[in-house]
């Protein structure tokens, strides 16, 4: 069953202050967390579960049809077949939860996905660089949407959060979330770009109140990306709001994630933080292009250690 939207409440700026309280001391609580994280290598359900939050992206320059084409192809089968038989244990089929590509791109994936599950998430609205006028970025929306995306991952404007114009980002996002229409939105803040945890976790709580589904950390173009300080300010954002309304969003780390060692840890947060029931694709993604790669060479090392003392075929 799919997730239920979260609608939105009105803007609430008094519950900033009582956010910015709470994140006083979250320089020190997320590098703990972190310290008890898993080592890297894991237990080969958190691997497949890691490929199964991915949102696999490709947004380079020199990206072309063809390029996402075999994007999808990644996305459909992600585990190699010999993994598949030899581990024995895959309880469901493995796929990514989506592909996450430039907007223009959205046809060629809507097609080679096909009538699969895995959603296709298009970047737009003058993503890294929102410096177009509103209009311009609500036309983008509304044309990626009608192009058949799934998901739109857009960025909002750092200058209103650095500003601290929470009213202006408030109006911004939710005339953004009503042009997506059916589709998903995950808000990207720039996490890096925006100079403090407290103004990170601000500008999360304010897109929650302006209805996005998901809020990210990074586009992967800031000097600072997906950093656990950064997640754990998120997710505090995401569980304030939660408590206030009832209402779920989820959480996307994106940017630098490449190696199983940082994917496991930001499920050790998540499930330390927010709890394990935010472990599916309906609440928490992380977007990367080259971290599949290190998964299955970390699962492949499990199935072998599996194979010398006997485990392969257990869960």
């Amino acid at each position: 069953m799919a997730q239920k939207r979260n609608p939105g409440t009105p803007l609430e700026l008094a519950w900033l202050d009582d956010l910015s309280r709470r994140l006083v001391d979250s320089d020190g609580r997320a590098p703990e967390l972190a310290a008890h994280a898993p080592p890297s290598g894991g237990r080969a359900e958190d691997l497949l579960l890691a490929v199964e939050l991915l949102d696999l992206t490709a947004l380079n320059a020199s990206d072309t049809d063809e390029t996402v084409r075999r994007l999808c192809a990644q996305a459909l089968t992600p585990i190699p077949e010999d993994l598949v038989a030899a581990k024995g244990a895959l309880r469901r089929p493995i796929e990514v939860a989506a592909v996450c590509i430039y907007d223009r791109f959205v046809p060629v994936a809507r097609a080679s996905l096909g009538g699969h599950s895995i959603r296709t998430a298009a970047v737009t609205a003058g993503f890294p660089w929102p410096h177009s006028k509103l209009e311009q970025r609500l036309e983008e929306v509304r044309a990626t949407v009608a192009a058949g995306a799934d998901e739109v991952d857009l960025v909002i404007d750092r200058r209103l959060a650095t500003a601290e114009a929470w009213e202006a980002l408030y109006r911004e996002v939710r005339l953004l979330r009503e042009a997506c229409g059916p589709a998903r939105l995950k808000a990207i803040l720039a996490a890096g770009d925006l100079g403090s945890l407290a103004t990170v976790g601000q500008a999360g709580l304010i897109c929650c109140m302006a209805g996005v589904d998901f809020i990210k950390t990074s586009t992967g173009r800031e000097g600072v990306n997906a950093t656990l300080p950064i997640g754990w300010s998120m997710a505090t954002a995401i569980l304030g709001y939660q408590g206030r309304t009832g209402h779920v969003v989820g959480l996307k780390a994106a940017g630098g994630i490449r190696a199983t060692g940082q994917a496991l840890q930001w499920l050790h947060l998540v499930r330390e933080t927010l709890g394990p029931e935010w472990l599916t694709r309906e609440r928490f993604r992380i977007g990367a292009s080259s971290l599949l790669d290190d998964l299955v060479r970390s699962l492949r090392t499990e199935v072998s250690e599996g194979r010398r003392h006997g485990d392969v075929g257990k869960p």
